[in-house]
């Protein structure tokens, strides 16, 4: 009979959110937390720590992954996707169970709302409710979660349409960013972020011996009706391929005016981070040492790509300038991930959400203080992306590749002109830093799409070149 780790390991190496991929996976052991369901309650509901060895030469040689459990005493029906396997269990009287991930099972996951309502505390869990505004969103007790299949890091689901719970899948020891950028800016009293209605905190054994802590999940309020800042612009751009003899201007869907309150947003967001979690300086000298760790990253994506070496040396020259930067750098908390995607326009405005920082990064780098300069230089890229992406509908058509051009350019200065009239000042004044975070986050670009999407791997090729010769 294949033991109870193997089907775990089966079932893991199959879900979106795993990221031990592209190399060999063995699950070594899996810890257990305190029973979240009464005792002789079915199903059983618990939460399962996955450990298994990081890719040759990673910072984690053992990672830890976060996979909810329910227990039933015969198969679900419908739930096949969700089946992790069957074994005896031990805990419950070596009686035999269908396991299955908990964020799927509809009878397993009201336990996951009780606690966070109540802000109960079991052995090495606390559901913590956030000490949120006066007009706290109140979230139905009996309120029906729904997996939403949008993620790809983590999992989220969605209770009664008014309440989202995002359970985080890859676990490391210490403060989330997100739930701790999030709480802050919702205790200060923010509109433009999600409100946060409360977060999961757990410990877990520590492979080696000892006990790690960190944050397991958080709850925000669900934004309605909202619609998400890739697609809108994307629709912009459709509109704009729809009617390719007029300018970005001319067409109906145009987005600039969307862009310059997205800017303003974001202003006020980096301002409110600021207030609320404090502001550092980077002095010239941490200037070489960004440089150098720039350089680097292009010195590897060179000899992964070697189509990127062409335009190695002008890119190189946007690193020797920052290298040479003699002025001192405001630093703060950002969101550090930013793109299109990781924004909503609601009914009330454009609010950012995902706060967690780029997902291959440690804890402790997705924690830092960086400049704001960083989350401008991701979202100009991101409307080169949105522009950019579906010329593939187009093939060889000149004019609708000079209108993406020209969308993208038009978008890139209405998100700077918004995000200097609330910040005070105009990032692209500051060309030096803007053009090596740039150059940088091209740099990223170009190995993503190299290993994941070679289709789209042009995209950052040719910001690549235009850069170069800047």
């Amino acid at each position: 009979m294949t033991s109870h780790l193997d089907q775990v390991q089966s079932f893991c190496t199959g879900q979106r959110w795993f990221g031990e991929k592209g190399h060999d996976v063995h699950v070594d052991a899996m810890a257990t937390s305190a029973w979240l369901s009464d005792k002789g309650v079915w199903p059983a509901v618990r939460i399962g720590f996955v450990y298994c060895a990081g890719p040759p030469g990673a910072e984690a040689a053992i990672r830890v992954y976060q996979l909810p459990l329910s227990y039933h005493r015969e198969p679900v029906e419908n739930m096949g996707h969700a089946l992790i396997g069957d074994w005896d269990e031990q805990d419950l009287g070596d009686t035999q169970v269908w396991v299955y991930d908990a964020l799927h099972d509809k009878e397993a996951t009201p336990y996951w709302l009780d606690a966070l309502t109540h802000g109960r505390t079991l052995d090495g869990l606390v559901f913590h409710p956030v000490h949120a505004p006066e007009h706290a969103t109140v979230v139905p007790e009996d309120s029906q979660s729904l997996v939403l299949t949008v993620e790809q890091s983590n999992t989220s689901l969605v209770f009664g349409d008014v309440a989202l719970l995002k359970v985080f899948r890859r676990l490391e020891p210490g403060s989330n960013p997100g739930v701790e950028i999030e709480s802050a800016l919702t205790e200060a009293g923010s509109d433009l972020v999600p409100e946060v209605l409360g977060s999961v905190r757990g410990s877990w054994p520590r492979a080696g011996g000892g006990t790690d802590s960190g944050d397991l999940a958080m709850m925000t309020a669900f934004q309605r009706s909202a619609t998400d800042g890739w697609n809108y612009a994307s629709t912009s751009v459709r509109d704009l391929y729809a009617e390719a003899d007029l300018h970005a201007e001319e067409v109906g869907g145009d987005f600039a005016g969307e862009s310059h309150r997205l800017g303003s947003t974001t202003a006020a967001v980096h301002l409110e981070l600021a207030k609320a979690l404090g502001t550092d300086v980077w002095e010239p000298a941490e200037m070489v040492k960004h440089a150098a760790a720039m350089r680097r990253r292009l010195t590897v994506a060179v000899e992964a790509v070697p189509e990127l070496g062409e335009f190695a040396e002008g890119l190189g020259r946007a690193f020797d300038a920052l290298a040479e930067y003699d002025d001192a750098v405001l630093v703060q908390r950002i969101h550090g991930d930013f793109h299109l995607g990781q924004t909503l326009r609601t009914i009330d405005g454009w609010k950012l959400i995902d706060f967690e920082g780029e997902p291959a990064k440690s804890l402790v780098e997705r924690r830092a203080l960086d400049t704001p300069i960083k989350d401008i230089a991701g979202m100009l890229r991101s409307f080169d992306y949105a522009a950019k992406s579906l010329l593939a509908d187009h093939p060889g058509d000149q004019q609708i590749a000079y209108r993406s051009g020209e969308w993208a350019n038009r978008n890139r200065r209405a998100f700077c002109e918004g995000y200097a009239e609330v910040y005070g000042s105009d990032p692209r004044e500051q060309g030096v830093l803007l053009r090596a975070f740039t150059a940088d986050k091209v740099i990223y670009e170009t190995l993503y799409e190299a290993r994941n999407r070679p289709s789209w791997l042009p995209i950052p090729l040719t910001a690549a070149a235009q850069l170069s010769h800047e």
